[in-house]
């Protein structure tokens, strides 16, 4: 029981449901389990498991989930979940169309909810669910790796031993039947998830001494589909409002998690998936293909870019939130000025297309409910840089020509955040108006820019000459920038109006 403005309510749980919901909840715990979730947390709650609970409320989707959680530390939400019936509340929130929005929903896809560490077997038990169709992860970036493990008989670690383990148990129990392969659908943000996962699998497998045969029913009867996905999911609210939607509701929910609108989900796959998984019949934003390149790259050079460009300057202009730099007079107007003067004519696609996507990005960005802090953003700059601006560059410098103002600028802005010095076993810098920032980066990387400013200082050195330096830095950029048409000049011709006062 939790107290929200002198209210004493009980958790969520069945008892609390509407009879239209205790109907859907009852009809979910009749329903085979047709797929396996490796995750517990915000994300997949507020974007998978979302996306089922509207497919099955438009009576498509027709199964039930099963959630455990991938590693021991999720324990506290697998218990709190099952406290809860397997029930939770999704708000979403944001704008569409210029305008708020804000919808509330109960979630209740799983059937089953428990701790693979505590209940192993109940985990293997899961290979032989005749109708056990896709398993869907997120578990970080870091959760699809491979780390040489010992076979056990109690549970496994990693998530792909886990899952190297529970098909073989399926393919015994099945006697390598066709059918009955898994359909493996990652959400770890990670370039080709799903070629990972299947890399790592057959490792283990190789390790554990698996028969040959094994390794050609996954080859043959199982999909590891490479996918994309896009939400942001900003979990739990504060708790003012938190206790504002329970006196609303009259219940409380631990597991409250909140969500933008704006979900996309690009699937390397044939449509016809979709009548196993029904998310595009639902009317989601789900798309199936046969190339996610275009989906990776409008989002990397598009929306990730922005937000590379957007950190360093606002910080350095002492703006502190993503929304609060898409409004600002000035540097709102640049970035989305940059990314449809500059970025999109970059883009082998079509400008028309990626420009409506430019639309969906800065109305995000706009989200009244979400602050997404630059400082956090700023992390790592210097790789982000490398992966989401620097092709757009390159594709000016090997056509000959100027790098574009705002491209520009977005150097100059980088440089000038990490311009900075070793104080106190950290890196500092100082934004525009003086006042102190930590830069968060590879230690390597930093003790060299730092090197070069610090011997500028000594030498007195011009700006031109320093900044020369930078961006010859090969071990930054990977590549000698130094040559590029009027870089270095763009650069020293901002930072001498930005010292000076100027936006």
């Amino acid at each position: 029981m939790v107290e929200a403005k002198g209210l004493k309510l009980e958790q969520l749980s069945v008892e609390r449901l509407t009879e239209e919901q205790k109907r859907q909840y009852e009809a979910v715990h009749a329903s085979p389990i047709t797929v396996l979730q490796v995750g517990e947390g915000n994300f997949l709650r507020g974007f998978a498991d979302w996306m089922l609970q509207a497919s099955r409320e438009r009576g498509l989707f027709q199964g039930s989930v099963a959630v455990t959680q991938p590693r021991p530390s999720g324990k506290h939400n697998i218990e709190q979940l099952a406290a809860q019936d397997g029930l939770y509340t999704l708000v979403v929130r944001g704008l569409e169309d210029g305008q708020p929005v804000e919808r509330h929903s109960i979630v209740s896809v799983f059937s089953k909810v428990f701790d693979p560490y505590e209940n192993w077997r109940e985990f293997i038990a899961l290979a032989s669910c005749e109708m056990l169709r896709f398993v869907i992860s997120n578990t970080t970036e870091a959760g699809i790796a491979y780390k040489k493990e010992p076979l056990t008989y109690g549970p496994i670690a990693s998530y792909p031993g886990k899952m190297a383990y529970l098909l073989y148990e399926r393919y015994i129990k099945f006697q390598g039947a066709a059918d009955k392969g898994i359909i493996f659908l990652p959400c770890e943000l990670l370039e080709r998830n799903g070629d990972a996962l299947r890399d790592h699998i057959v490792r283990y497998s190789l390790d554990w001494g698996f028969p040959d045969d094994f390794r050609r029913w996954i080859a043959s009867s199982c999909r590891f589909l490479n996918s994309l996905v896009d939400r942001i999911v900003t979990g739990y609210p504060a708790e003012e409002q938190a206790a504002e939607w329970f006196e609303q509701w009259s219940y409380s929910d631990r597991l409250l998690t909140t969500a933008e609108p704006y979900h996309l989900w690009a699937i390397e796959g044939e449509e016809e998936l979709d009548d196993l998984l029904p998310l595009k019949k639902a009317g989601l934003n789900v798309h199936w293909t046969d190339d996610l390149r275009p989906y990776q790259q409008r989002k990397v050079r598009i929306l990730n870019a922005s937000h590379t460009w957007m950190a360093p300057l606002g910080l350095l202009h002492g703006v502190s939130h993503v929304r609060e730099l898409i409004e600002h007079p000035v540097l709102g107007q640049r970035v989305r000025a940059m990314v449809r003067a500059e970025i999109i004519p970059s883009i082998p696609y079509s400008p028309d297309e990626m420009n409506v996507y430019a639309d969906t990005v800065f109305e995000r960005f706009a989200n009244p409910f979400i602050r997404h802090r630059l400082e956090d953003i700023a992390m790592n700059s210097l790789s982000k840089f490398k992966v989401r601006l620097l092709p757009t560059l390159s594709y000016y410098a090997e056509l000959g020509q100027a790098i574009p103002e705002g491209l520009a600028t977005g150097v100059a802005g980088l440089l000038r955040y990490y311009r900075i010095s070793h104080v106190n076993g950290q890196y500092e810098g100082r934004n525009l108006q003086g006042e102190r920032y930590v830069v968060r980066d590879n230690a390597e990387l930093l003790q060299q820019i730092a090197a070069i400013w610090a011997n500028a200082e000594q030498k007195e050195q011009d700006l031109r000459t320093t900044v020369e330096q930078l961006l010859a830095l090969e071990t930054l950029w990977e590549q000698n920038l130094s040559s590029w048409p009027g870089l270095a000049d763009a650069i020293c011709h901002w930072w001498t109006k930005a010292e000076g006062g100027e936006v």
